[in-house]
Parts: C-alpha cells; structure tokens; sequence
C-alpha cells in the first residue's frame, strides 16, 4: 500500500536552489533513510512531507486515512503546560483513558472513578498500552512529569517529544535526526525498538548504525539526482560504490568519444549538412557527460603541527560536585603522546562538564590538572558558531587562520580546507547567516581544525552532520597526530576513531576502558550486570585474578603485540634512512629525535608486555 508519493517538486530560497524534479514513494511497512549532504533541503523535504511547507513546483500525495506523526529538530512544545500535560493533551482516546487510570491510581479514595477508570482500560484493552507508554517514558529517562515544559533544557525537550511520537504510535513516523541528545543506551533502545515494530519510517540520521539496523531502504539526494537502494547502509555503501565506479568508466568513455568529435568539429567546414548538424548536437551531449566531475574527498594530510613535549596533560585526583551530584570523585589520568580517548555514558553524569574542567574553564573541588607547555587546545563545543551579521564563511575562517601546514614546507590554505569539507568556492563567499544548521556546524569544525590543535577535544561533533561530511571529518581525524579526546553518541565514528575509552558510570565514577565502543559493548554483555553495579555503589573494580588476564588486559596484550611490531618496523626505517650519503644535517637531527622517541616507547611497551605475558603464564 502507498502512503506517499512525491512528484517532481523543486524548491529555491532566492537565487539559491536546493533541489529540482526530484520524484520517490514510501509504501505501508517501509523504513527509509534519507541521505543528502548538509544544505542540499533534507529538512525541507521533510517539512513537505509533514505537510509544513509547500514546493515550489511538482506535488506531495499523502493517503488521507492514515495517522502521521513528525519529530522535527525544533522544539514545538507548549512551555506553559507539564510534560503530563503535553503528552496528553491529545485526541487519541486510549491515551486520554490511559490518562484517567493514572489520575484515578493517585486518588484510590474515589473509588467510583477508580472502578469506572478500571472498566475504561478492560472495554478498550488498555492495559498494553499502558505498559508501553510506561516503559517509553522509562526508557527515555522521562521521570518527573510534573515538571513544566519551560524549565526543560533542549535534550529534554527534544526526548519529551519523541516519547509523544512514540507514545501515539502513528502508522507513519517522519523523524529528523531522532538520535540527536540521546545517551547511548537510549539510542540502543530506540534502534531495537524500531527493528521490532511494524512501523512505516522515513528519516533523516546520521548515525550509520542505526541505518544499518533499522532502515530496509535508503533514498540518496546526490548532486541533485535520487537514487534508491533496497536495503541496509552496508548495502547502500556496496552499491554507492559500484555506480560510482560505473559512472567513472562512463565518463572515461565519453571523454574519449569528446577528443575524437573535437577533432572532427575543427575540421569541418563552415557549411554543414543536415547529417552534420545531427553529429553537432551529440557532441555537446557527449561534451557535458565528458566534463562531468566527481570529487572525492579523501583526506590524506601530513600534518605539521606543533611538536608534542614529553608532558601532554596529567589530570590528579579530580574532584568535581554539582550541589549532592558527583561528577567526578578522584580521577587521576596521565596522557601519553598520541592518544585517542573516546568518552561515553549516560546523559547527565557529566561528560561536558570534564571536558570544560580539563580545558580550565571551569573550576575543580579539589585535585589538579597539569598542561604540558607545548599543548594547544582546539576546543569544538555544543554551543557552535556565533554568526555575525553580514559575514561570509572564508572570513570565519580566517579570523582564526590563513592555513595549516604540512610536512616538506608544503600547506592547506583555509579555502582549501573549506573545500575538503565540502564548501565548494562559491558557497566560501555565500553569508554565514543562509547556512543550514549542518552547515553551520561544519564551518565551526574548520574554525577549530585551521588554528592546527595539537590537542584536540571534540563534544559531540557528529550532531547535525550528514554521512558524507561524517566520511571526511573521520579521514582527517584518522590522518590527525595529535591527542584525541571526544565525546559522541556515534557508535560507528567512536569505533573508527578511539582506541580507549573513559566510561562516566555516574555518582562520580569514571573507568578507562582499552578498546572502542564495539569492544566495550562485547565486555559489558559478557560482564554480569550485577558486578557492573557494584563497580559503581563501591567505586572501584574488582581485581583480576592473579594467574589470568582480565578482558582489558588481554585486549591491552594483543594491542601491544601489534604495536610493538609496527614501532620496530618504523625504528629499522628510520636506520636505513640515515644509511643515505645524501641527507642533510637538518633531517639527521629530525630523524634522531624521532628515533630516540620510538626506542623509548618501544622499551615502555615491551616492558609491559613482559609484565603481562608473566602473569599469563603464571
């Protein structure tokens, strides 16, 4: 069955055009993703498809009998009600008799409106509902309901309005970024919750996982064409891949056909045939599929930033409350050179306030934290960019930064920069204040990078991301030398880009965890949960055995293994190199002072790997 049909829409804001005769349909059980690059009306469409905007040409045919429902990036709660208010003030019957059970539960004196609410939930079968509607607000960590909708902080809100979404269970769901201020449990849920329900999706995510387990088919917005894949992101990937790779070979064809007609136009006469004119007009078809260009955006840098010194950043017995709310309660960490930390738990226990305590900006109880001289942060916030009236993005840029350099005196210019992040040369000299608000967010990322951080710390970068900026940010981060310290909900970006983790369990513990997010879900599934709460209510973690590894530890051993190999390889390299009559003084020293550093984290690493394969053999 059809629920939706757009045909041939286009939309423009002045002279700028966001999409043109563009056509897809939605049927009854479908979940599908829409992917398109920030700025190119994923919002928009979706706004039409809600029924909230109009195109300016073509049409958008909903069926008539069905229930929607639309999670929108705007908050469009009534601050003056409370959340049980809002999530009642509905016409959905069930919910409003799910309403009268509850108020009748509090009041058990009145027992002619408790029977008369008792005999409601048994006539409509209530009692389902009831107990889903129970588990979403749990779920959600919706507790207090009494809270007025005005006090909430942008997360709550954003949760209270999927909750109501989810609540009504409509027969077709419009999520914008449904993943967005949620924890990582909660989106775990969500996902599972999704891949089990018989509900018709159409969303816009950027979270890859949650399109690998949830959608069943993808509708992709590239360089103004759509085109469909049925079935999960690894399957779209696949496909993306192999039309790309057909569309090169095409264009590789016409560019060949293109030289043999431009020698056959050159030579012809001024007066041509009928046949001609035929053979003329299928060369400026063959001329615009010749030129047709595919960018690519895979960053390959050799950074040159600024040399790391031997202290990085040693964090000691940090103590930070928030009235009886501990965040931190004696977290000592010592950073080594090159490290990339991942930091992830449950909203609320403090992830954002570390990040602020570590770059200073906000004050400790007690404890210290030591910054080594040569660091320079570059600090990437939730609050993004102030955008200043009548400013361009290039000039954004540069108010931070003419370039980054690189290795062998080469640089990246900050249009170049823009340009790896997908802002092409006319939209550097577009006004800041026309960007959406992904794209906003991608300029606030190179305002960071162009200042050349040698210590990077990133809060929840991916939010309002597309896929294909997500791809590039990932490129650069892995090609970044640097220390890495990031907070993000996005599974598959923490999986590509951390090797550890700090774990923010609450009540002011805080666990190191040697792995990424895929590993860690692994040990806690194996772990039970009992001990995990444990962990928590006596603030320190049982002991491994003394004749075995604990999981950590096994994964450190294998780790280590792995390093080990690669530093001697580089360490023979680097002698080689010095084997060679024609190097210059310069690089000697360079090169020494390289190899000085790898032989002694060589000696660090095999040390402690003798340390643990004893235990193992113990």
């Amino acid at each position: 069955m059809n629920y939706l049909s757009v045909e041939n829409i286009s939309k423009s804001y002045g002279e700028r055009v966001l999409f043109e005769d563009i056509s897809f349909g939605i049927n009854k059980d479908q979940k599908v993703a829409f992917v398109a690059k920030n700025g190119s009306g994923k919002t928009s469409i979706l706004n039409m498809i809600a029924g909230l905007d109009t195109p300016d040409t073509g049409q958008i045919i909903r069926r008539k009998e069905i229930s929607v429902a639309y999670l929108s990036q705007n908050d469009v709660l009534n601050p003056d009600l409370t959340i049980e208010e809002t999530i009642f003030a509905t016409e959905n019957k069930i919910l409003s008799i799910v309403n009268q059970y509850e108020k009748a539960l509090k009041n058990l004196d009145d027992s002619e409106a408790y029977q008369k609410a008792f005999e409601l939930m048994e006539q409509y079968n209530a009692w389902d509902f009831e107990t889903q509607y129970t588990q979403i607000l749990s779920k959600l960590k919706i507790d207090d309901l009494s809270q007025k909708v005005s006090s909430l902080s942008g997360g709550q809100k954003k949760r209270v309005s999927l909750a109501i979404v989810l609540i009504h269970k409509p027969d077709f769901l419009i999520l914008d970024e449904p993943t967005n201020h949620l924890d990582l449990e909660m989106i775990e849920w969500l996902e599972a919750y999704f891949a089990k329900e018989k509900i018709t999706l159409f969303m816009v995510t950027h979270d890859r996982y949650f399109l690998e387990r949830v959608c069943n088919e993808i509708i992709e917005l590239d360089e103004g064409n759509i085109y469909k894949y049925k079935g999960n992101y690894s399957y779209y990937l696949e496909k993306k891949e192999e039309r790309i790779q057909l569309e090169q070979v095409t264009t590789e064809k016409a560019k060949n056909l293109f030289k043999k007609e431009l020698e056959w136009m050159r030579r012809q006469p001024k007066a041509r045939t009928t046949k001609s004119k035929s053979r003329i007009d299928d060369f400026y078809q063959i001329k615009e599929k010749a030129q047709q260009r595919r960018t690519e955006h895979k960053v390959q840098l050799e950074i040159n930033m600024e040399r790391l010194g031997s202290k990085i950043l040693e964090l000691h017995k940090l103590k930070k409350s928030y009235g009886e709310k501990k965040i931190l309660d004696g977290f000592d960490y010592v950073f080594k050179r090159g490290e990339r930390i991942g930091i992830i738990g449950k909203n609320g226990t403090g992830k954002s306030s570390f990040l602020n305590i570590i770059t200073e900006k906000n004050p400790l109880d007690a404890g210290t934290v030591s910054i080594g001289e040569t660091i320079k942060f570059g600090y990437y916030t939730q609050s993004g960019i102030t955008i200043k009236e009548g400013q361009k993005v290039i000039e954004v840029i540069k108010e931070f930064g003419d370039y980054i350099p690189l290795n062998k005196g080469q640089k990246i210019s900050a249009s170049q920069l823009l340009e790896r992040f997908l802002f092409d040369k006319k939209k550097q000299y577009d006004f800041v204040e026309k960007l959406s608000g992904g794209e906003q967010k991608r300029l606030y990322l190179c305002a960071v990078l162009i200042q050349n951080p040698n210590f990077l710390i990133l809060d929840e970068p991916t939010n309002d991301l597309d896929v294909v900026t997500l791809n590039v940010l990932e490129n650069f981060l892995l090609d970044y030398p640097g220390n890495l310290l990031v907070v993000s909900h996005d599974r598959y970006f923490m999986d590509k880009i951390v090797d550890a983790l700090f774990v923010f369990r609450g009540e002011g513990v805080v666990e190191t965890f040697p792995g990424n997010y895929s590993d860690f879900r692994a040990y806690e599934d194996s772990t039970p949960k009992e001990k995990i709460e444990k962990i928590v209510i006596e603030k320190t973690a049982s002991e491994p055995s003394k004749n075995s590894l604990s999981f950590q530890e096994k994964r450190e051993f294998g780790a280590l293994e792995a390093e080990i190999d690669r530093l001697q390889n580089r360490k023979l390299t680097i002698e080689n190199q010095f084997l060679n009559v024609e190097i210059s003084t310069d690089e000697i020293q360079k090169k020494s002072e390289e190899l000085q550093e790898i032989i002694t984290s060589l000696e660090e690493k095999e040390e402690r790997w003798l340390e643990l394969s004893m235990k193992l053999e113990d």
